[in-house]
């Protein structure tokens, strides 16, 4: 029981911190390009993450966790990072945020094939139907579609969760902080090169919103709440722990709303509210 109480608490520590991410990147593209955003929030995470691995002096990942830890840079370091970015060039916040109701069955998906987890039937019904109705919902017009945007999310949120699955699975034997350290690491020579070449070409005209979104994404997002999500998914199951992303577009949509002053159609809280109701029952058969 204390190990479940940990998974879940954790779990829903990293979903808190996460909610922030899309508003938070939202901002941050209002004053920088879509490729430095995401190259430079990992630059700098990545150099967090250097600086705690030196200082409690962890010993390299083995050879054969290299394969893992470079489907978690491609899910969650470059993937996820880099379309929600270009994603939202063309939706607001608030829609991109519905679209995370995918990603609970999305993480399932891949808790089954990297994570050799069995879920039973019943979980599969309400997981698949919750995703039809994000589906749904992106193929209606509610004055704030894009095409182009709804597509770039969907992506998005498939990377994101092969990385949470994997990055899980790994986290059970290196550990969650070590996982998202050292998949950031092997992203630097990548991502570094792609920061000075997407340089803004004049800092003064990046105003301070777009500095504290850059800020929020490159320490939180991309590090602190791994830290915690990572844990409790691997204590927790992946699966299991995953569908505590049902809270996650309900603090998002709060956040958008009155922090982005975006406006928030009923559409869009209806959806998330049907998503939340079927993402519990898929929790409650996982």
């Amino acid at each position: 029981m204390q190990s479940a109480g940990t998974g879940w608490g954790n779990g829903l520590l990293g979903v808190i911190i996460f909610s922030g991410s899309l508003p938070a990147t939202r901002v941050a593209v209002g004053g920088f390009s879509a490729l430095f955003l995401t190259s430079a929030r990992a630059v700098i995470a990545a150099l967090i993450g250097a600086a705690v691995l030196g200082l409690l002096r962890q010993a390299r990942p083995e050879r054969k966790d290299l394969a893992s830890l470079a489907i978690v840079s491609l899910g969650v370091v470059v993937g996820f990072p880099l379309l929600t970015a270009l994603a939202l060039q063309h939706i607001t916040s608030a829609r991109s945020i519905v679209f995370i109701g995918l990603l609970p069955l999305s993480t399932a998906v891949f808790a089954v094939l990297r994570g050799g987890e069995r879920p039973r039937p019943l979980f599969w019904l309400f997981a698949i139907l919750g995703s039809a109705t994000v589906a749904g919902f992106a193929l209606s017009n509610d004055g704030s579609a894009s095409l182009t945007g709804d597509f770039l999310m969907v992506a998005a949120v498939v990377l994101c969760g092969l990385g949470y699955a994997e990055g899980a699975a790994l986290s059970r034997r290196i550990g969650g902080w070590q996982v998202i350290s050292w998949a950031l690491l092997l992203a630097l020579p990548l991502m570094l090169p792609a920061a000075i070449l997407a340089w803004p070409q004049a800092w003064s005209d990046v105003s301070a919103p777009a500095w504290i979104g850059l800020a929020y994404v490159s320490i939180f997002s991309m590090f602190v709440g791994f830290i915690f999500w990572y844990r409790g998914l691997a204590i927790g199951g992946i699966a299991r722990i995953g569908q505590l992303q049902q809270l996650q577009p309900f603090i998002g949509l709060a956040l958008a709303g009155l922090l982005l002053h975006e406006p928030v159609a009923w559409s869009m809280i209806a959806a998330t509210a049907l998503v939340v109701v079927c993402v519990f029952f898929a929790r409650r058969y996982a």
